[in-house]
């Protein structure tokens, strides 16, 4: 009998966790505005204001597996990019999963396409599509820091020829 009521409490408890971290319609908004920063910052090539919503801590693995501590570190390889095999290209992403697992920490993915490559292509070791446009899995996740949303870790992996756009959302 003891344990059906420990099982009770537990099960209850989960369910009462789940309710508390339901969010507010604003913080999905915030997200959501960032993911349209970032397309407009990356399509202007300003790593700046790419770079604005990235954490002074965060950390971030790039599509060819680099990995990368802060702000000025995120910043200073997105203007290496920007001026180099990204120059010019277009961005566009699809939210495809968000989740608050927290009141103050969501999961983004989005899948990313990116096209407008100069003659030398993208980077080595990736893939273009048949419509000559790179795709990647973007996961992102976000902290709440006072009133903004910041990015603790980005995680950008490209997606090899022949696998499905298998999407959540």
């Amino acid at each position: 009998m003891n344990s059906v009521i420990k099982l009770a409490t537990v099960t209850l408890m989960l369910q009462f966790t789940t309710i508390i971290h339901a969010q507010d319609i604003k913080d999905t908004i915030a997200i959501h505005n960032i993911i349209q920063e970032e397309t407009a910052s990356w399509n202007k090539g300003n790593a700046k204001d790419y770079s604005k919503h990235f954490s002074k801590e965060g950390t971030f693995t790039n599509i060819l597996g680099l990995f990368f501590t802060g702000n000025e570190e995120f910043e200073l390889r997105h203007e290496q990019i920007f001026k180099g095999v990204f120059k010019g290209t277009e961005m566009t992403q699809k939210i495809v999963s968000l989740r608050f697992v927290h009141p103050d920490v969501a999961i983004l993915e989005t899948l990313t396409l990116i096209n407008g490559f100069s003659q030398d292509g993208p980077p080595k070791g990736t893939y273009l599509d048949e419509k000559g446009r790179l795709r990647t899995r973007l996961l992102q996740v976000m902290v709440k820091e006072g009133d903004e949303w910041k990015i603790a870790a980005y995680h950008n992996v490209d997606i090899k020829p022949g696998i499905p756009l298998l999407e959540t959302h």
